[in-house]
């Protein structure tokens, strides 16, 4: 009597979805995902230089875009097995002359995106018991003189990282913010600074402000050390809620949670040259 014959299935390929793919911090954590045998979506309005990522273009600046891209993919793969929101925004103004056009786009870019990214992609990340990491920033956790609308976004951001790991750990999802400290890549050069036109009065302080976070974050970590913080944490069988990318991060953090706001407000105010 001959064997009965059976049909070998081959493993499902684990997918994995990175928002802001193309540059920076989400480019760095694209190729190792890639490198771990993912198949790599980038979404972002940028393409993907290389051919080991896919890229799906969308603005996340635009609403519906991010939950098109994100269903396009999991049309293809039925799930989706790691997500990264990596898409970010920062702008240097005063708040007395901030424009409501570039902080809206401030917190589309970098809150609202997320939210729809995260909606969009929470049925299909249930269907692998999926992985969701909100890069987000210790910009949350202290004010940066003048860019307080960036602050303000990664603060929310952590808060919604935190709180959509509570309503979908029972359906096997777990989501994390990464906390990175500065990071040297190309972002700090696409940050809007706004000049004398726009500053008016504050243009000193606004200039002094930038130049210093600026140099901060050129001479902080390096974006591959930051995505081999976000490939571990995605990875964890029990990740944090919020975690922290570099032991100098951690302990600033701590520094900043537990001394007095005074304290804290007066060491921002000397790191940003605002005597």
């Amino acid at each position: 009597m001959e064997k009965e014959k059976r049909e070998k299935i081959a493993p499902q390929r684990r997918t994995a979805v990175v928002v802001g793919g193309s540059s920076g911090i989400g480019r760095e954590t694209a190729l190792r995902l890639a490198a771990r045998g993912y198949r790599v979506y980038n979404i972002s309005r940028t393409p993907f230089k290389g051919d080991r990522v896919q890229t799906v273009e969308a603005d996340a600046s635009q609403e519906g875009e991010l939950k098109r891209a994100v269903e396009s993919i999991a049309a293809e793969t039925d799930g989706i097995d790691i997500l990264i929101y990596s898409a970010g925004f920062s702008m240097a103004a005063p708040l007395e002359y901030a424009k409501s056009g570039d902080y809206r786009y401030l917190f589309e870019v970098n809150y609202f995106g997320a939210v729809e990214t995260l909606k969009a992609a929470s049925p299909f990340l249930k269907k692998r018991g999926g992985r969701a990491v909100l890069v987000g920033s210790l910009g949350g956790d202290m004010p940066i003189p003048f860019d307080g609308f960036y602050s303000s976004s990664k603060a929310a951001l952590v808060m919604l990282a935190r709180e959509s790991d509570l309503e979908l750990r029972k359906q096997g999802v777990r989501v994390s913010a990464l906390l990175p400290g500065g990071t040297a890549t190309d972002f700090t050069y696409a940050r809007r600074v706004y000049g004398e036109e726009d500053a008016r009065a504050y243009t000193s302080s606004v200039k002094k402000a930038s130049a210093a976070l600026a140099n901060m974050e050129q001479g902080g970590m390096s974006p591959s050390l930051v995505a081999d913080a976000i490939v571990k944490l995605a990875h964890k069988k029990n990740p944090a809620p919020v975690a922290v990318a570099g032991g100098k991060n951690t302990f600033l953090r701590y520094m900043y949670k537990f001394l007095p706001e005074r304290v804290t407000d007066w060491f921002v105010k000397r790191k940003f040259n605002q005597k």
